[in-house]
């Protein structure tokens, strides 16, 4: 059974923190490690995890030194993990029960180092489990092969169902930047001829707005795309608008659903 480490950033997530823990400890694949880094919560999260460290092994949560963002924090549980395979889940999202189990069987059998799924959008205040969550028609699809020229045009990876295989890729980390970091990585791999392939099935909920809704947020990674396309992957500047402009195609896209 292969053992699959759940890489985690925390910071002031109390309110949603524990069901995003408990849809970990809820897989129907149990070999699970969930890499928790606090980047210096200022409310009781840490507290939250202590407690279910406590009751459960398989928690392993630790303080970053300081803070460093959510990309310095995925690093630092990185750094820690025994899995053979790491995964990402962030403390506002959500996993369905089957989505370790059914990945796994979808990566050995298409003999995919990265692996990801179709997801749901849920509204920012849903307050449910994942083991309550019932089906709506928020969802965003996972194409079913990508590689790199496809991903410079548009990141068809959602984060919270990204999946690597430690065996065959290495140790992979975040570069460090401020944001992006997840996309930047994802790149990485596939520079170097990892294509991706995606399951269909929706395996995971993704906290978001209300439909229709397009946050500052959102438009303020404008400049951080910008960035990753010049500065990480050198491209030039035709290249990186042509990029820039799927990018938020796809923003605009998302947001509708």
């Amino acid at each position: 059974m292969p053992l699959v480490s759940v890489v985690m950033p925390v910071y002031n997530s109390a309110a949603t923190l524990g069901a995003a823990v408990r849809s970990v400890l809820t897989q129907t694949h149990a070999d699970v490690e969930l890499l928790v880094t606090d980047d210096r919560s200022s409310d009781s999260s840490m507290d939250l995890l202590m407690e279910f460290a406590a009751q459960d092994e398989r928690v392993l949560p630790k303080t970053a030194p300081e803070r460093g963002g959510a990309g310095r924090a995925r690093n630092l549980a990185i750094e820690r993990a025994r899995g053979d395979y790491i995964a990402f889940l962030d403390s506002d999202d959500l996993w369905l029960p089957e989505k370790t189990e059914k990945q796994l069987a979808f990566a050995a059998e298409g003999d995919a180092p990265l692996t990801f799924t179709s997801y749901f959008k849920m509204d920012a205040d849903y307050a449910g489990e994942s083991t309550d969550w019932v089906p709506n028609g928020r969802v965003i699809r996972a194409r079913g092969h990508v590689d790199y020229r496809a991903m410079l045009r548009r990141d068809y990876i959602g984060a919270l169902t990204a999946m690597y295989d430690r065996n065959a890729l290495g140790t992979r980390l975040m570069p460090e930047m401020r944001k992006r970091q997840d996309y930047a990585l994802w790149l990485s791999i596939m520079r170097e001829g990892a294509d991706a392939r995606g399951l269909a099935e929706s395996l995971a909920v993704y906290r978001a707005g209300q439909t229709g809704s397009l946050s500052s947020n959102k438009l303020s990674l404008v400049k951080y795309n910008w960035s990753l396309y010049r500065e990480h992957e050198d491209l030039s500047v035709p290249q990186a608008t042509r990029a820039l402009a799927g990018a938020v195609w796809q923003s605009l896209r998302n947001s509708r659903i």
